[in-house]
């Protein structure tokens, strides 16, 4: 389906502080004092639309806090009267849903241990049909964006209009600098696919420690996403969960007042027309770049019909590490970063595999099919 949204009703809610809308709030609601503290520090910092608290975790090991429950609800619905500030929590089931509603909860996120259950997700949106709430989606813990889509159109059909992504990042073997890999390019495949769509970003949840915080908000700002969620806690060290990625009210205010806002677009007649010879320049190139990967392709095509006459295996592992190693140092040293060359040469390698499969295995369908 294609997922259809009221506009009108996105820029109301997207635009009620203006570019970012930024959620705000500690990661787990813990005290009511906590609660109510945090929140009257973070409605005084003017940027601040949203204040989010989680009532429900799901926490990977059952030994952990898993949050308050619905006693939680009712502190956030005394935030909303007490400071005026809109209300968030994430909802993991129908139940979750019906007490979040019953309390006047404005806006409803969905994790990404839920959003990777399309089960769940069809349960939740079935409790949700004839609401008029806010609904976030977040990606799913995996990179997988039709996972993603597939949530954001189940919640969709259940006549959700105000409705929009959020982008936590993805979970990984690999150990890098941040908690969660953020590959940008999903959420960027995600405005492609659905343009309306407004993208909210989770810096709190990819980088897992504050020291990241402004890097990964600045970089989704230039990226024209619409607004930020970034946990904020009156005492971070003492948080009953990711304590470390949370800031306090006042460093969360030091942070937006460091964030560069740039405009989505320009009316400039002449950086309209050096835009325009730039583009065409990259589109040259581009069509360059398929020329050589056609030729490329040729060419392993003919080392597969090599392999094919000499029964030798497609896959060689050392020549794989010598081209990984080779391009990987020549690449870097034109400027380029280790992760797009080990994500395009992988994708090349993949791709020159499944030619001389096809090659190595032409034939043998049609005999077996005999």
């Amino acid at each position: 389906m294609v997922v259809k949204l009221e506009t009108s009703l996105i820029k109301d809610w997207m635009g009620y502080k203006g570019r970012p809308f930024l959620i705000s709030g500690p990661c787990s609601a813990e005290t009511e004092e906590q609660v109510m503290e945090t929140a009257k520090q973070l409605a005084m910092i003017k940027e601040v639309s949203a204040f989010r608290a989680g009532i429900w975790k799901p926490r990977t090991r059952p030994s952990s806090f898993e949050g308050v429950g619905i006693e939680g609800l009712k502190w956030l619905r005394n935030v909303k009267k007490e400071t005026g500030l809109l209300v968030s929590t994430e909802v993991a089931n129908e139940k979750h849903v019906y007490e979040a509603l019953k309390y006047g909860i404005d806006i409803l996120w969905i994790g990404a241990r839920t959003s990777v259950n399309p089960f769940t997700v069809q349960e939740i949106s079935d409790a949700l049909k004839g609401v008029d709430v806010m609904v976030l989606v977040k990606n799913p813990i995996n990179p997988d964006i039709e996972l993603w889509i597939g949530a954001i159109e189940r919640i969709a059909k259940a006549g959700i209009t105000r409705l929009g992504a959020i982008h936590r990042g993805f979970s990984s073997y690999e150990k890098t600098s941040y908690r969660n890999q953020p590959n940008w390019q999903l959420p960027i495949e995600l405005r492609r696919r659905i343009p309306d769509l407004p993208i909210i970003c989770d810096p709190s949840h990819i980088a897992g420690a504050r020291e990241f915080l402004h890097e990964i908000s600045q970089k989704a700002m230039d990226l024209n996403f619409d607004g930020l969620m970034i946990e904020s806690h009156i005492n971070p060290e003492k948080a009953l969960s990711d304590s470390s990625q949370q800031l306090t009210p006042n460093d969360l205010k030091e942070l937006l007042s460091r964030l560069i806002m740039r405009n989505p677009s320009t009316s400039d007649p002449k950086l309209l027309d050096v835009l325009g010879e730039l583009r065409q320049q990259i589109d040259v190139y581009d069509d360059h770049l398929l020329d050589l990967m056609e030729q490329r392709m040729k060419v392993a095509e003919t080392i597969g019909r090599y392999k094919k006459e000499n029964n030798i295996t497609i896959l060689q592992s050392t020549r794989w590490d010598e081209i990984v190693k080779r391009v990987m140092a020549k690449g870097q040293a034109k400027g380029l970063s280790a992760e797009m060359i080990d994500t395009m040469f992988k994708a090349i390698h993949q791709e020159s595999i499944n030619h001389q499969m096809k090659v190595m295995n032409n034939g043998i369908t049609n005999q077996t099919n005999e």
